[in-house]
């Protein structure tokens, strides 16, 4: 892992296309770096692999899966591989949650894909979290993002309302799908308007991903973890031209 990996920010002001709609802002880090301290962790053991979903007994969020994304664990050629560990994106993901690591490699516990919305149309993991029912809010939500793609979208809800969305390309520069130890980042990402709702989605087979972190006050960076390197428009009103996606066969 080279020292230009050690950090890879990117600042995403996400523009609603409603008209009178206040600009949300999603700061999105990633980095080899795992969850800043004072967050709920939640490493998603807890599911049945197949799309049952559920609530969890960890940290009390709900999961919801739309045919053909659930609960996997290892890979499957073409549809999903297992996101990568390495220096430190598994500090308190190992069992019990909060007080053991999860060890670096190739993830082997239960994570979770989106599959294909090409193939699947409405694929998506939905994640309500706590307090979702009550209008609850939060700021800040990290997960560990593997084989990162640009045709893999995470999208903000404030209940039915989008706050936000970023894909693939807000978090590193030219993502092509690796899935070895350079395709995976623990992505934590804060916003300056209430979210208590994300849903995943991906174009393509597949958004991976494990290991979920969330505050409903932004926590205090680590030093040196959020050194910004750009900063893009995403919008729903605003089409951002890219490249056609470098794929890794899966």
């Amino acid at each position: 892992m080279t020292s230009s990996r050690l950090t890879l920010a990117l600042a995403v002001i996400s523009t609603l296309a409603t008209m009178g709609t206040a600009h949300a802002a999603l700061i999105a880090s990633g980095s080899v770096g795992g969850a800043p301290s004072g967050v709920i962790l939640d490493n998603l053991d807890w599911l049945s692999t197949g799309s049952g979903g559920g609530l969890s007994t960890q940290s009390g969020i709900k999961v919801n899966f739309t045919p053909n994304a659930q609960a996997v664990t290892g890979a499957v050629g073409g549809q999903y591989a297992a996101p990568w560990l390495s220096g430190n994106n598994g500090t308190g993901f190992g069992n019990p949650i909060g007080s053991a690591n999860q060890a670096d490699g190739a993830d082997a516990t239960i994570y979770a894909t989106t599959g294909s919305t090409g193939s699947a149309a409405g694929a998506a993991v939905e994640i309500l979290l706590p307090g979702y029912n009550s209008g609850a809010a939060y700021s800040y939500f990290g997960l560990l993002w593997g084989s990162v793609d640009d045709y893999n979208t995470l999208s903000f809800y404030n209940g039915a309302s989008l706050v936000g969305s970023l894909t693939g390309v807000n978090v590193v520069n030219s993502p092509n799908g690796d899935q070895g130890v350079n395709g995976t980042l623990y992505v934590n990402i804060s916003s300056n308007m209430p979210f208590n709702r994300l849903v995943a989605t991906s174009s393509q087979f597949a958004f991976e991903f494990d290991n979920l972190a969330f505050s409903r006050t932004t926590p205090t960076p680590e030093p040196g973890t959020l050194a910004l390197l750009g900063l893009g428009l995403l919008g729903l009103g605003f089409a951002r031209p890219r490249g056609k996606a470098i794929a890794t066969p899966r």
